[in-house]
């Protein structure tokens, strides 16, 4: 990336309020030793997240999320950083006082918007990377109008987060550098969205079209199920799709008479073991985040008993996972791989004894983002559900790999984007029929190439630009030339494309500039490349579903 590369990218600044005071106060060693184990914490809390630290100064950071590797979900993982950063200095400011020692707080400071990405060759060979662009400084003087111990962020990373998390609003505030004033907000803490399927659900979900034939499979992959002949059905599909959509349905006509157990991957779950079997088993046992260990422990040990005194050996295991242990933790003290192996037998036979006693549907969504644990158990169920009464449901990405193709009773449903006929009756269903409209919904079609949730999101951002306005019927108010991609929708392509080994992504941008189609004599006169070496990055591109081979007139 010699002149930089262009993206969209959320910004953090977060700083040791004090600091100054303390070091003039203290013997400059006792000062570091307060303050760096905070830095260090800043720093782990940006890491776990999969951002990077442009910065470290002697009193505070500065990191950012979705470069130089980019993510669909930057701006949510930079105000996850964030209140983990509060979270953990406010239990470290704890300790400091216990040591007689005056606490120490931060502020953070944040905001999204476009940077330019540049690659530095350090001396060591190791390449730093710098964004330059309005976005740092405006993320950088939230952090100054930040109170102490709380998160500021700019309009344009609470519109990304918004219903993730809560936010506060501050107001209009005169800014250094910023000729208007800017609304600030403060982050309060996590909202009741996890999922894009929920943020859609929340302003009001499109109509469902196009996807008859999946239901009408997983239809009768739950009646054999239900007869003592387990299924899996895998949805495996690009992001945007409609995977989780396709399972919401599902389940709102084919769950009755059932038990749903249900839980999803996150992508910054593999940071976290067991994450999506805690949050599984956390609905099964009906914990909420308001019971104490004591009332979580009488959920767990009541709910097994019940089901099957036979169970009863199982509790420690439960009890150490969901972390509610009474006293001493043996299961805690197990060789690790042992107590790994009995924890996920454990929730196995709970699975199975349950569905003895109704079916059960078990969804696990988004399996290109598990962790290593969660894979195994998944890998157990697939294993042991030939004989029982047990549906599971999964989706993941094309990149996912698994060893379950030669079950049968695995079924793969392969989702594509919407053809004409589909996706007229999706945008038919967003816009009206106005013939007025054709010529915006061919563009809006051309554009997403049928991804059902680029045109969701495409018409939204219409909307929302003045582009497209609603006064009984939508009428078109703005060029046609004016229809700029969404950040939401560049996210999810971008992180695609980071992902790819530089060779791959030079030659796509190549490609890219070439236009939509193009000839191989072309791409070789350009490139420069052998064309073993050619064909071979062609393949993983084609492979990747970057680009497709057309016949040849």
């Amino acid at each position: 990336m010699p002149d930089g590369e262009r993206k969209t990218v959320t910004a953090l600044f977060a700083d040791i309020k004090g600091s100054t005071e303390l070091e003039q106060d203290l013997d400059p060693e006792e000062a570091r030793a307060i303050v760096d184990p905070a830095l260090k914490l800043m720093i782990d809390a940006v890491h776990r997240y999969d951002g990077y630290v442009v910065q470290s100064t002697g009193d505070g950071i500065f990191a950012m999320f979705g470069a130089p590797l980019a993510h669909e979900d930057h701006p949510q993982r930079a105000l996850y950083a964030a209140l983990r950063m509060q979270e953990e200095l406010r239990r470290y400011a704890a300790t400091l006082r216990e040591r007689g020692r005056a606490p120490i707080e931060i502020r953070v400071g944040v905001n999204t918007g476009e940077v330019v990405v540049r690659a530095i060759q350090t001396a060591e060979g190791h390449a730093e990377y710098t964004p330059i662009g309005h976005t740092n400084n405006l993320a950088s003087r939230m952090q100054a109008v930040a109170a102490t111990g709380t998160i500021a962020t700019t309009e344009d990373t609470r519109k990304f987060c918004e219903g993730y998390f809560t936010f506060r609003s501050i107001g209009p505030t005169r800014v250094k550098g910023v000729s208007e004033a800017v609304n600030v907000h403060e982050v309060t803490g996590l909202g009741p969205l996890r999922t894009r399927l929920q943020a859609s659900a929340r302003r009001g979900l499109s109509k469902f079209v196009g996807r008859e034939a999946e239901l009408a499979q997983m239809k009768r992959a739950l009646e054999l199920a239900k007869n003592g002949r387990g299924q899996m059905v895998a949805a495996v599909g690009e992001a945007g799709v409609g995977k989780s959509r396709l399972f919401f349905e599902f389940q709102a006509v084919g769950q009755q008479g059932c038990l749903v157990l249900e839980t999803l991957s996150v992508s910054h779950g593999k940071a976290s073991a067991y994450l999506p079997l805690i949050d599984l088993l956390k609905s099964y046992f009906d914990i909420i985040p308001d019971d104490d260990a004591r009332r979580r422990r009488e959920k767990i040990a009541g709910k097994i008993l019940i089901l099957d005194r036979a169970l009863e050996d199982t509790l420690p295991y439960f009890f150490t996972l969901l972390e509610v242990v009474e006293s001493d933790d043996q299961v805690a003290r197990m060789d690790a791989e042992i107590r790994r192996r009995r924890t996920l037998d454990a929730i196995k036979r709970l699975i199975l004894r349950e569905s003895l006693s109704q079916p059960l549907i078990v969804v696990f969504e988004d399996l290109h983002w598990l962790d290593e644990g969660s894979r195994a158990l998944l890998n157990l169920l697939t294993d042991s559900i030939g004989t029982a009464r047990v549906l599971m449901l999964v989706n993941y990405r094309p990149e996912f790999t698994h060893t379950w193709g030669n079950k049968t009773y695995y079924t793969q449903l392969r989702l594509d984007p919407f053809g004409a006929e589909s996706g007229e009756e999706m945008l038919k269903a967003l816009l009206d029929d106005g013939r007025e409209l054709a010529p915006l919904k061919r563009v809006i079609m051309e554009k997403t190439e049928g991804n059902p949730f680029f045109m969701e999101e495409i018409v939204q951002a219409l909307f929302e630009q003045g582009a497209l306005v609603r006064n009984g019927a939508v009428k078109l108010a703005k060029s046609l030339s004016t229809i700029r991609i969404p950040a939401t929708v560049q996210a999810v392509v971008a992180s695609r494309i980071d992902r790819l080994p530089p060779e791959q992504k030079d030659l796509l941008q190549t490609l890219a500039m070439m236009g939509k189609e193009f000839p191989f004599r072309l791409v070789r006169e350009v490139s420069g490349k052998a064309d073993d070496e050619l064909q071979r990055l062609l393949s993983d591109l084609q492979i990747a579903e970057f680009i497709y081979e057309q016949p040849a007139v």
